[in-house]
């Protein structure tokens, strides 16, 4: 028996950064969606628990030992210990499609594709809910990875209130080939207490409503990740000169940025950007 699990790339369609904790945890207030392109996690039975990266980017994790997908394999099976009930192991594949270190959750995503791989696996029958709060252990955007539709996410990313069915649109990702540590771009905020979203609609009707209401918001990270990666600007640039570019920002802590478009339009921003950059991570869908 082989499950197979898509690991859909996070993407931050607008983020204010609204606050800190004492323990210096950032709070967000973020507009997530999930594009098409992803990572995919393949599990099937074994005795032991095991991990192989295969794919595009498995080279920039073979430094890893220990990584988000064998401490999420290791929780469940912990869960399932504590509950008294079977603990089996797991040959566990990775296929790493997604640049690593890239602000779109890539590595929060195949935590939580882990999660649910395994919960069906192993018959755990945990549920949606409970996988995500067992996500929370892991990392601060593996719940809203688990619940894996769009949202409005809030607290440090453990808030996470579903939002109603998106317009249809296409969405480009972009990244300059440069990883981008998270706290790095956190450490050089000048503000950390800025306004949060404006209200959402109850429904985005039509895309000129949702790029509209995004128009109105931000990426309050977009500065600081600029500083430290200037071809950041260089790929906003270039998508928001496209003429079927509807709105371009960047994603999470960056340096992955994205260009929403009608549909059907997508693939020739996507054409004409991997074109005139080929040394650039780019993706459709």
């Amino acid at each position: 028996m082989t499950i197979e699990i898509p690991a859909p790339a996070k993407v931050n369609l607008a983020l204010h950064v609204v606050g800190r904790r004492p323990d210096g945890y950032h709070l967000l207030d973020s507009i997530v969606a999930f594009a098409s392109a992803g990572d995919r996690i393949r599990v099937e039975p074994a005795e032991d628990l095991s991990l192989s990266v295969e794919g595009p980017f498995a080279s920039a994790l073979a430094g890893e030992a220990d990584n988000l997908v064998l401490r999420a394999a290791r929780l469940l099976q912990a869960e399932l210990i504590d509950l008294e009930r079977p603990a089996p192991g797991a040959r566990i594949v990775l296929d790493k499609s997604l640049p690593v270190a890239s602000g779109i959750g890539g590595g929060s995503a195949d935590a939580a594709a882990t999660l649910v791989a395994l919960d069906r696996l192993w018959h755990a029958d945990f549920g949606t809910e409970r996988l995500a709060r067992l996500g929370g252990r892991l990392g601060a955007d593996v719940p809203m990875c688990v619940i894996g539709r769009a949202a409005r996410v809030g607290g440090i990313g453990e808030v996470v209130e579903p939002l109603g069915p998106l317009p249809a649109f296409d969405l480009v990702l972009v990244n300059p080939g440069r990883p981008l540590a998270t706290p790095d771009v956190f450490q050089l905020l000048e503000r950390r207490d800025n306004p949060p979203l404006p209200a959402p609609p109850s429904r985005f009707e039509t895309l000129d409503t949702l790029v509209g209401y995004l128009a109105s918001a931000r990426n309050d990270l977009t500065d600081a990740a600029r500083r430290l990666v200037p071809e950041i600007g260089s790929v906003l640039d270039r998508l928001a000169a496209d003429p079927a570019c509807r709105l371009a920002r960047m994603s999470g802590s960056g340096a992955t940025c994205y260009a929403l478009a009608d549909p059907g339009r997508g693939a020739g921003i996507a054409e004409r950007v991997g074109g005139a950059e080929p040394g650039w991570w780019v993706s459709a869908g």
